[in-house]
């Protein structure tokens, strides 16, 4: 595993001139409308905040709560939903973000092949009409004048919304559409590597497993040989402009990888995944890609392993289904089908993130489009949902008869005799 690690980060001598010459400040247009000496990414922008430069997840909505972006370099992990049906949805657009935007992929599973994966893309939503823009740009502002002629307690009055209709007007990331799949020719003009477990331990028996699970250790291999082969690392120099690699990794940490953290609290290799992240980390710090993973977080019984896994991961997004649960049937949550939740922010060239101020963060699945939403009846609800049940234990507090002794019997005899 250290030769691993160590190999990947030896072989990008030349990756952090290269990535500082992408990243660094702003360029003057040359004279006559040409380009200046800033090559950017397809794709990509640099940040305003840290410098860093930035791919869009596929949801721009998700994207202005992260701050921009997802920055290069670093790992997005998405804890699943109970059923998987969400945190798939983000994984696809991630993916797909990269295929209309000429990036390069890799796909990686253990239950589903990545050519399969690829066919379920949702298609984007390109050809958007001005007359179409403009009246989403209507419905926001109506939207907002209606919130606003509302009557509400002080405190949600200055609660910013963040309503997804922005996306079909914004300049960063697209909008897809979840009833049509991509189409195969933008499909087949983009170069996508895949990794499917079950044919990798077929084909490559011999691959030492060391102290990780062996599935780990493919994959591992897998990854740094695509980015070595490539020049992602700047080991060699690519072909035509840089590029962007999207590495895609899905249910990390499922018995399918031959890892089982998720059926006992006591695994029999603890830090088999913790491992895995920390060689990934190091091939994407030195290399000019983005990874997305999703893990069944609910599942892993051992809190202490989800705690340095999350520690290992940029962004960690927590994604909470309402299928199953009361709040499925409750009219308050009709509007919704579940929760999502920030649960750390990448701290890159500063010792803090760019911490949202918005908190309350609801997902819903409309006919076309997965969207992100931060509303006010989300924090309302939430809010009358914590005092009713702090209101509810003190009223049963109050209601239990009361011992008295000492002054409180005085009291009462006092009271009784007059």
């Amino acid at each position: 595993m250290a030769a691993v690690a160590t190999g990947g980060l030896a072989q990008s001598g030349g990756v952090a001139a290269a990535a500082a010459a992408t990243t660094t400040s702003f360029h003057r247009t040359a004279p006559g409308g040409g380009s200046g000496r800033l090559a950017l990414v397809p794709g990509s922008r640099p940040s305003v905040r840290h410098g860093q430069l930035l791919v869009s997840s596929g949801l721009p909505s998700l994207d202005a709560v992260l701050g921009g972006g997802l920055p290069v370099g670093t790992l997005l992990l998405i804890e699943e939903d109970i059923y998987g049906i969400y945190s798939n949805l983000l994984f696809k657009h991630f993916l797909a973000e990269g295929i209309v935007c000429g990036h390069n992929l890799f796909i990686a599973s253990a239950k589903e092949e990545p050519a399969d994966i690829l066919k379920e893309f949702p298609a984007p939503l390109l050809n958007t009409s001005v007359n179409e823009r403009e009246e989403a740009a209507t419905a926001v502002k109506c939207k907002h004048n209606s919130q606003a002629s509302m009557k509400i307690a002080w405190r949600y009055q200055n609660i910013p919304t963040l309503e997804t209709t922005q996306t079909a007007i914004s300049k960063f990331g697209h909008y897809f559409d979840l009833s049509k799949t991509m189409a195969p020719e933008q499909i087949q003009n983009i170069k996508w590597h895949g990794f499917f477990l079950p044919e990798e331990t077929t084909l490559c028996p011999d691959i030492k497993s060391g102290n990780m699970a062996c599935g780990y250790t493919r994959l591992l291999h897998s990854i740094q040989k695509v980015i070595h082969q490539e020049g992602f690392d700047g080991s060699v120099s690519q072909k035509k402009q840089r590029n962007i690699l999207r590495i895609g990794i899905q249910s990390l940490g499922s018995v399918l990888w031959g890892d089982d953290i998720c059926s006992t609290e006591n695994p029999q290799n603890i830090y088999s995944l913790t491992k895995f992240l920390y060689g990934l980390r190091g091939l994407l710090r030195t290399s000019l890609s983005s990874c997305i993973i999703t893990i069944p977080a609910h599942l892993i019984q051992n809190k202490a392993i989800m705690e340095r896994v999350t520690n290992l991961s940029d962004t960690v997004v927590g994604l909470e289904s309402f299928i199953g649960s009361e709040r499925e049937t409750n009219p308050l949550y009709k509007d919704y089908h579940g929760l999502i939740h920030i649960r750390q922010i990448p701290r890159l060239n500063s010792l803090i993130g760019n911490v949202s101020d918005t908190k309350d963060l609801a997902f819903r699945l409309k006919r076309k489009l997965f969207t992100i939403e931060v509303r006010l009846m989300v924090r309302c609800i939430l809010w009358s949902e914590k005092y009713a049940i702090a209101f509810a234990s003190r009223l049963v507090r109050h209601s239990e008869p009361h011992k008295q002794t000492g002054s409180g019997r005085i009291c009462q005899i006092a009271e009784l005799r007059m």
